[in-house]
């Protein structure tokens, strides 16, 4: 089987995973919201010590740039770009007391980087949407939603798209569904924190390389049909600030039996 092949087939599997362990969340999240007492819904739902309970992923609009370069340019940093579409998922956290506390989770993030090339005013866009999965921990007031959180975490993209212009004239653009134009999977590192009443900051940095510098595509070069690597030498690291809001998703089942009362 050709390598394009068993790299859709891999991303595929891996994607349908991260799906299924959505719902598998969802299903949890839901649960637990149903098991509540109804007895307690003066205090405004907070999450308690020890219990399980969903909330919003913490990416909703991303600032993006990153280090880059490549064979005759050196590292410089890209473009400041913005996305807020589409970027959503949710967290499954548990609080071993109001000062700590971990979370996971499912989201879906648009990241990429603008490429300038200033001495024929060209530009190029590269972006991916990415199912992944985080891993971080919180310390601090987090009943009051005031706390930092670090940790990692793990992307799979499965959708790629470029778009190139020169000024003034035509755009080209394509997009790729499991695309071997990046890598298979993209971790991550982050730090960050939320500040009452749950406006939240994520930094996080992607230390693998953006682009695959081992793929490979058939070019016409000089007339001749030629198998090239378009993206070799490249060495493209994202930075991402995230702005979002920390909101949790617990007690809707109070306020619905009190009322049916």
């Amino acid at each position: 089987m050709p390598i394009f092949a068993k790299n859709c087939t891999m991303r595929l599997r891996i994607t349908l995973c991260l799906v299924l362990f959505l719902n598998l969340l969802s299903e949890a999240g839901y649960a637990q919201a149903d098991s509540l007492d109804i007895d307690r819904i003066e205090e405004k739902f907070e999450p308690k010590p020890h219990k399980f309970y969903w909330s919003n992923a913490l990416d909703a609009a991303i600032f993006s740039t990153s280090t880059y370069s490549y064979p005759g340019k050196s590292s410089q940093l890209s473009t400041l770009r913005f996305s807020y579409f589409f970027n959503f998922g949710f967290n499954f956290n548990y609080d071993f007391s109001n000062h700590v506390g971990l979370y996971t989770g499912v989201g879906i993030k648009n990241i990429g980087y603008i490429e300038q090339i200033k001495a024929v005013d060209s530009t190029i866009k590269r972006r991916v949407y990415t199912i992944g999965v985080p891993l971080g921990i919180k310390i601090g007031n987090i009943k009051r939603r005031n706390y930092i959180m670090l940790g990692g975490g793990l992307d799979v993209p499965f959708n790629y798209k470029e778009k190139g212009f020169i000024k003034r004239g035509n755009k080209e653009k394509f997009n790729e569904w499991f695309s071997d134009r990046t890598p298979l999977l993209m971790p991550y590192v982050f730090v960050g924190g939320s500040f009452a009443p749950g406006i939240s900051l994520k930094l996080q940095y992607y230390p693998g390389n953006f682009m695959n510098t081992d793929y490979q595509e058939n070019m016409v070069v000089g007339g001749v049909p030629t198998m090239v690597k378009p993206y070799a030498g490249y060495n493209v690291n994202l930075v991402l600030l995230s702005l979002g809001m920390d909101i949790h998703y617990k007690g809707k089942s109070k306020m619905k039996h009190l009322f049916n009362k």
